[in-house]
Parts: C-alpha cells; structure tokens; sequence
C-alpha cells in the first residue's frame, strides 16, 4: 500500500518576508539591471562603451569631486556635531525629556529634503532671506560681502547639515546608550578622569560605530538631487545636477550617458554603505 506523497509547504516567516523581497525586486534590482544595460548602448541602441570611456571627461570627473568634497564635508561636519548632541542629551546633565524632543526632532528633520528645505534655505540665508536682513539691518553685518553665498560649495553643504546632523543623532544614539554606566563608575574609582575615561574607555568603543555612521552619512550626502537641484540649479556642477540635465536637460540631453553617471554614484554609494555594514557589524560585536 502506497502512502500519498507529502506536500511540502512555505514556512510562515517566508511568506512574512515576500513582500520586501518583491519591493526589493521591483524597486531596486530592476531599475539597476536597467541602468547598466542603459550605460553600454548608444542612442540606437547598440553596445557601447563610449558612455563608460565620457566619464573620464574634465567636466564629469570636477562634478564627481566636488560631489564627493560636500558629501565628505557634510559628513564629517554632521556627524561631529551629531556626536556631540547625542552625548549632551544621554550622558549630559540636560533634562530627561529632552531627549525625547531631540530624538522627535531628527525624526523629523532627518527626511526634510528637496525643494522644501532648499526654499526654507533661501528664506532664511538668501539675499533676501531673514536672517541676512536682520543681520544687515540690526548688526550692519553683510554676509554676502563677507564672502558667503548660499549657492557655493560651503552653501550646500550647510543645507546638507541640516538633514545630516538629525540622521546621525538617530543612527549614533544606540551606540552611545551602550556605554554602560558601571564603566564610568569603575574608571572613577580607578582615579581616572572624565577626560581619561573617554580618552581610553569611551571613545575608543564608539569610534567604529562613529566612522560607520560616518560612510552612511556620506553616502546619504552623494546621492541627495532634489535639495541640490533646488537650491543651486546648475549655478553649482556637481555630478547630481549634471545626471538631470544629461536625462531630462534639452541641450545636453544623452540618456546612455546620464545612465552611466548613475551608474558610477552607485559604485561610490555602494562601497560606502558596504563600509558602514562592515564597521556596524563588528561595533555591534564588540558592543557585545
């Protein structure tokens, strides 16, 4: 007597994790496969490597380095400041809720970007903006005389600052409250100083968190286009703005090219969140 064969059924927690595959598919490998098949055809549709070999062009590598000089700048200058505010509001002396309207606050701030935040900008630090009349008016101080422009590197990347600073208060805040208080309580009674303590105790540990933290925020910072573009237009060549004007420009327009820009951010990108996976594995181990 043959027994019926058995029917083989999908566990549970596969069918919990098919959407998120199916998002993943459809909204990032697809329109990934189409870049690169994009960046080797020419305009009728043949193979090309001409798109590859335009990359090397003067104008494309200066949109490519001053792409990653603000994305380097932002970075660094965020998450300093961010390391700073999150230390002030968990090991500071700062009242306990506080912290709850800091870490609200980044939330929120964290995902203000595009024409939003460029147009707050411009009211605040334009020509025209509020801050510039006021000091202009009340101070007699000219920040455009003084050299500023909001349309110039150190422009953007102060704009940048603003959703940078949030991101990297949010992402370095579980590193931090992994400082065990006991480790502060036994360096003191060791003799230690506070100065000594995050000299040899506590920076030591945050610092593989801080430089992960520090690749996604570059990355963050290189791939951003709606805030550039907004704020600068092409007043500033960076490699955003010059993939737009390649894609949907009128004079410039060659998508094969446009799609080969792409397609190098995503190379920097790519190499930058695959350090910041690598280090945050490893501080979360030691964290361990």
């Amino acid at each position: 007597m043959s027994t019926p064969p058995s029917t083989r059924r999908l566990p549970w927690d596969v069918l919990a994790v098919a959407p998120f595959a199916i998002f993943a598919v459809m909204f990032l490998f697809l329109p990934t496969l189409s870049l690169v098949v994009a960046a080797f055809t020419d305009r009728a549709g043949n193979f090309t490597l001409q798109n590859i070999l335009d990359l090397g062009t003067g104008q494309i590598v200066a949109a490519y380095w001053i792409s990653i000089r603000i994305s380097g700048a932002s970075a660094i200058l965020g998450a300093i400041i961010g390391l700073a505010i999150t230390l002030a509001i968990i090991r500071g002396r700062l009242p306990a809720g506080l912290r709850s309207a800091v870490m609200t606050f980044s939330g929120v701030a964290s995902n203000f970007a595009g024409v939003p935040l460029a147009f707050a900008f411009i009211s605040t630090l334009g020509r025209l903006g509020l801050v510039t009349i006021v000091l202009k008016t009340v101070f007699g101080f000219d920040l455009y005389r003084s050299g500023f422009n909001l349309l110039s590197f150190w422009g953007l990347t102060l704009t940048y600052l603003y959703f940078q600073i949030p991101l990297m208060v949010l992402i370095i805040a579980p590193a931090v409250d992994g400082l065990k208080k006991e480790w502060s309580e036994a360096a003191q009674m060791l003799g230690a100083s506070q100065w000594q303590f995050w000299r040899y105790i506590g920076l030591p540990i945050l610092w593989p968190s801080f430089l992960g933290t520090l690749s996604l925020l570059f990355a963050n910072a290189f791939g951003a286009i709606a805030t550039a573009w907004a704020l600068t237009g092409s007043n500033l060549n960076i490699v955003t703005v010059l993939l737009y004007n390649q894609i949907r420009g009128d004079a410039l327009q060659n998508p094969g090219l446009g799609a080969a820009l792409a397609l190098g951010m995503i190379v920097i990108t790519s190499c930058a969140n695959i350090i910041y996976l690598v280090i945050a594995h490893r501080a979360e181990r030691w964290m361990k």
